[in-house]
C-alpha cells in the first residue's frame, strides 16, 4: 500500500501540504511513484516531468522527502528569492549516510563547510563580491588560446584513428586542466582527480549502497585530504596565479569572508564545479548534435551559428539537472502554500523544455532565438560565476572537432550514465569516422581557420534560420500576405497562438505575428505597408518575391493564450487581427465561449477578413468606420462575464481605452500586444547618465547616455535576455528593487508600471538620472 504524503508527514511531525493535517493529504498516484534514482527520471528528466508540467507543476515525493517543482516560471522565482528559498541543503547528502560511512569521513578529519553554492546571505554575496574578479568577461577572454591549444593537442592525437571515445580522449581530460590551470593547481593528479570527483557525485546526489558508501567515503575523505595538501602548496607560492592562489590571498587580507574553512572547502567543492559540470555538458553536446545531423551539418556549413548551437544544447540537455532549496519560512509555489523547512527539488531540465516558455519546447532547435533564457546556470543571485568559461571552452570543442572532422558520426552503442538526482553526461561517447575524408587532408591551411567568439552570451544577429517565400498575396489594401518554409525543406517549429516570428532581410530586423495554422510546415504573416514607416515594410512590399530566400528568427511567443478563462473577448484593430484570428482559431477547436471582435477603417483595408467570416462567423463581429460601425469598447467590458478574460491587439489608443476601462477589474484581465511603438532609441544629447546597483551581484553599473541598460548589464558579464529592443515584447524584464523608472515601454500595464517593481531594460531609464536597484 502507498502511504500518504499526508501519513509520512505525521510521522515526521505534520503534514507536507499547507491547510492539512494527519493523513489527509492524499499524493496523486504519479507523484508517490515518483523515483529520483530509477526508471523514467534517470532516463530523460524533461520528459519523466511533462506529466508535472501539464498537471501538477508542484508536487510531493514521498519516496524522496522532496517537493519538485517542474515549470519555468515557478522554478525562475525561486532561484530569485535566495532569501525565503535558502540553498543551504544544495551540498547536503540526499541519500541519508549510514553511520559507519560517517566514521570513515570522521577518520580522515572531513570538516566539509559552505561554499559558493550554498550558504546563506549576507556571507554569500560578501564572498562573491570579493572572489569574483577572475570570472569576468575581460579576464576570461586570454584562457581561450590555452583553451584552444589543449584541444587541437587531444584533436591531433585521434584525428587519423577513425574511431574514438570522445570523453576519455578529451571531453574529461580538458575541462579538468583547464579548471586547474584556472584555478592555479598542478596539472600532474588527473587520475586521482577523477577518481575523487566521480566520488563527492555519488556522495552528495546519488544513492549508493551501504557497501559502495563505505567505499565512497574512503575516497570523498581522501580527496578532503588531498585538497589541503594542495592549498598547503599554493600557500607556498604567494605570487601563483589562478583564482585558489586570489582565494587563499583574500583569506590572508579579509579573514572574517575568506576564512580558512571556506577556502578548504571550496577547493574540494570548486574542482567538481569548474570540470564536471563542463565534461558532462560537452559529452551530452556531442552526442545532441550527433544525433540530429541537420544541426551538425549546418554547423559546419556555418560555424557562426555555434555560439547558440551550445545554448540550445545546454537548454535540451544541459549537465546539471536539478538543484535544491529550503523554505526559511511559509513560502508559496505556483498555486501550493508550503511550510518553512519543507525541501525542494528544483528541476531544471524540466523547466528548459517547458512549452509555456520555450515554444515546441521538447524539439532541438539551433536556431531557437531564446535558447539563452535555459535555467541550466542557475539564476540570480547564486547564478554560476563560471558560465562564461564553461560556454568557451564548449564553443571551442565544437568548433575544433566540427572543421576538421565533418563527417563524424555516432558509432552504435548503449548509453550509461551515473544514477543520481541532479547531473547528468554519458559515461562515453563512441564515434567514427573515415579518415581518408578528413578535409585537413585535401586543404592543410584548414587547421589555421579557427573562428574566435566573442566571450559570453550568444551574438542575437547570428541567430537565424535560411526560409524561402513560397506566396506573396495582397489580402487587403496595402496588406501583403507572406507563406515561408524552410529553405531546405525541413519540418519548422511548432508555434502556439500570440507567436512572432522575425524576418530579417535588405539590413531590416522586422516581427510578425503568425497567423496559419500552428502544425503546417509553413509559417503565414501579414504585412502593412507603412509610408511613413521606418522602411522595413515598404521594403517587403516593394522587393519580396516568390522563390526568394531570406532569413528568420523565431518563433516566440511573449503574448500566449490562457486556456483556462471562463469565456474570452477577443479585440483586433486593424493588421492586429494577426495574433488574434490564431487564438480565435485555437479556442474554436477547444470548443471555449469566444466573441472576436475586429475594427478597420473599411472592410477593404481588413486583412484576413474573409477567412474571419469563414472560420468565426457565428462569433465575429465587424466594425468597419466607413460602415458607420464602430466598436463600443464601453459596452464590451462591461458585459464581459466574470471569469472572462480580454485578449486585444491594435493601435496604442484602442489598447490605452482598454486599460481604463479595465482599471478595477481584476488583475489580468486585460491581456495585450502592441504592434508598434513611438521608441525611436536614444538620443544622447537629451539623455541623463545614471547608475545602477545590482544587488544579486554586488556590482555597481555606470549606463552612458549614449547607452541602453540592457547593454550597460551585459557589458559587466550578466545574461539578460532581450528580444525586440524596442520595448514591445517583454522579454528584457529586470527586477527594480529601489529608485524611479522613467518606463519607456508599451508591455507594462499602468498599474504595473506605478508599482515600479519592474522594467524593461532595452529601453527604460532611471528618472531624471537618478539611481536604480535591480534584482540581479
Amino acid at each position: 500500500m502507498v502511504e500518504t504524503a499526508g501519513e509520512i508527514g505525521s510521522k515526521a511531525g505534520g503534514c507536507p501540504v499547507s491547510g492539512h493535517a494527519g493523513s489527509g493529504c492524499p499524493v496523486s498516484e504519479l507523484a508517490a511513484g515518483f523515483d529520483a534514482f530509477e526508471g523514467p527520471y534517470q532516463v530523460d528528466p524533461a520528459e519523466a516531468l511533462r506529466w508535472s508540467r501539464d498537471q501538477l507543476p508542484v508536487f510531493y515525493s514521498p519516496k524522496l522527502g522532496y517537493w519538485i517543482v517542474s515549470r519555468y516560471d515557478d522554478i525562475k522565482a525561486v532561484f530569485r528569492d535566495n532569501i525565503l528559498f535558502s540553498p543551504k541543503n544544495v551540498l547536503e547528502k540526499i541519500s541519508p549516510a549510514i553511520p559507519e560511512a560517517m566514521e570513515v569521513l570522521k577518520g580522515y578529519g572531513y570538516a566539509m563547510n559552505r561554499t559558493m553554492v550554498n550558504e546563506d546571505e549576507p556571507a554569500h554575496m560578501e564572498r562573491r563580491r570579493a572572489l569574483i574578479g577572475h570570472f569576468l568577461p575581460e579576464n576570461l577572454a586570454a584562457n581561450q588560446e590555452m583553451i584552444r591549444r589543449l584541444t587541437r593537442e587531444k584533436v591531433d592525437a585521434f584525428i587519423d584513428s577513425g574511431r574514438v571515445d570522445l570523453v576519455d580522449a578529451m571531453l574529461y581530460e580538458v575541462p579538468l586542466n583547464v579548471a586547474l590551470h584556472f584555478l592555479g593547481v598542478p596539472e600532474d593528479e588527473i587520475a586521482v582527480l577523477r577518481n575523487f570527483s566521480l566520488a563527492h557525485s555519488v556522495n552528495t546526489w546519488g544513492k549508493p549502497t551501504p557497501e559502495k558508501q563505505l567505499e565512497v567515503a574512503h575516497s570523498v575523505g581522501k580527496f578532503w585530504q588531498y585538497a589541503g595538501s594542495v592549498i598547503e602548496k599554493m600557500k607556498a607560492e604567494p605570487d601563483g596565479q589562478g583564482w585558489m592562489h586570489e582565494t587563499i590571498r583574500k583569506n590572508a587580507e579579509m579573514p572574517d569572508v575568506v576564512p580558512d574553512s571556506y577556502v578548504h572547502s571550496m577547493m574540494m567543492a570548486i574542482i567538481v564545479a569548474a570540470h564536471e559540470t563542463t565534461s558532462l555538458a560537452s559529452a551530452n553536446m556531442f552526442k545532441t548534435l550527433l544525433s540530429h545531423r541537420e544541426a551538425w551539418d549546418d554547423i559546419c556549413a556555418d560555424p557562426s551559428l555555434i555560439p547558440n548551437a551550445v545554448e540550445e544544447c545546454l537548454r535540451y540537455a544541459g549537465s546539471i539537472v536539478a538543484w535544491r532549496r529550503q523554505t526559511t519560512g511559509p513560502a508559496r509555489v505556483g498555486d501550493v502554500d508550503l511550510p518553512e523547512g519543507a525541501k525542494l527539488l528544483i528541476v531544471q531540465a524540466s523547466a528548459n523544455q517547458d512549452e509555456r516558455h520555450f515554444e515546441d519546447g521538447d524539439t532541438f532547435d539551433i536556431y531557437r532565438d531564446n535558447a539563452v533564457d535555459h535555467l541550466t546556470f542557475g539564476y540570480g543571485a547564486h547564478q554560476c560565476m563560471g558560465k562564461n568559461i564553461g560556454r568557451m571552452e564548449m564553443r571551442i570543442f565544437l568548433e575544433e572537432v566540427s572543421r576538421r572532422l565533418p563527417h563524424l558520426r555516432l558509432a552504435k552503442q548503449e548509453f550509461s550514465y551515473l544514477p543520481n538526482t541532479s547531473f547528468r553526461g554519458p559515461d562515453h561517447v563512441w564515434v567514427e569516422w573515415d579518415p581518408a575524408d578528413n578535409p585537413e587532408r585535401r586543404d592543410p591551411g584548414l587547421l589555421n581557420r579557427a573562428v574566435e567568439f566573442p566571450v559570453g552570451a550568444p551574438v542575437r544577429k547570428d541567430i537565424a534560420r535560411r526560409i524561402k517565400v513560397t506566396g506573396v498575396e495582397t489580402v487587403a489594401d496595402k496588406i501583403v500576405q507572406l507563406t515561408v518554409e524552410d529553405a531546405h525543406g525541413r519540418a519548422l517549429p511548432n508555434w502556439s497562438p500570440g507567436a512572432h516570428i522575425e524576418l530579417c532581410l535588405g539590413g531590416y530586423d522586422r516581427k510578425y505575428s503568425l497567423c496559419g495554422v500552428p502544425g503546417d510546415n509553413a509559417y503565414t504573416v501579414a504585412v502593412l505597408r507603412e509610408d511613413e514607416g521606418r522602411g522595413g515594410s515598404r521594403y517587403i512590399h516593394d522587393t519580396v518575391k516568390p522563390g526568394m530566400e531570406i532569413r528568420m528568427r523565431g518563433p516566440h511567443n511573449l503574448f500566449r493564450l490562457d486556456e483556462d478563462a471562463e469565456f474570452y473577448l477577443l479585440i483586433a484593430g486593424g493588421i492586429g487581427i494577426t495574433p488574434i484570428l490564431a487564438m480565435a482559431d485555437r479556442l474554436k477547436a477547444l470548443g471555449k465561449p469566444y466573441q472576436l471582435h475586429y475594427a478597420g477603417r473599411s472592410r477593404a483595408s481588413m486583412a484576413l477578413l474573409d477567412r474571419a467570416t469563414r472560420d468565426h462567423g457565428a462569433a465575429l463581429i465587424v466594425h468597419a468606420k466607413k460602415d458607420g460601425q464602430r466598436m463600443d469598447l464601453p459596452g464590451l467590458v462591461g458585459a464581459l462575464p466574470e471569469g472572462g478574460r480580454i485578449y486585444a491587439c491594435g493601435p496604442e489608443r484602442m489598447i490605452t481605452a482598454l486599460e481604463d476601462l479595465t482599471s478595477g477589474l481584476p488583475e489580468g484581465t486585460l491581456r495585450f500586444e502592441h504592434f508598434s511603438t513611438h521608441n525611436t532609441g536614444l538620443d544622447p544629447e537629451k539623455e541623463q547618465a545614471f547608475e545602477v546597483d545590482l544587488s544579486d551581484s554586488g556590482l555597481t553599473v555606470q549606463v552612458a547616455a549614449d547607452q541602453t541598460l540592457l547593454d550597460a548589464i551585459r557589458a559587466t558579464g550578466i545574461d539578460v535576455a532581450s528580444d525586440c529592443c524596442e520595448g514591445l515584447c517583454g522579454s528584457c524584464e529586470v527586477q527594480v528593487l529601489d529608485g524611479e523608472v522613467d518606463h519607456r515601454d508599451v508591455v507594462l500595464s499602468r498599474s504595473e508600471r506605478a508599482e515600479n517593481t519592474r522594467m524593461m531594460a532595452c529601453c527604460s531609464r532611471a528618472k531624471n538620472g537618478g539611481r536604480l536597484r535591480l534584482g540581479l
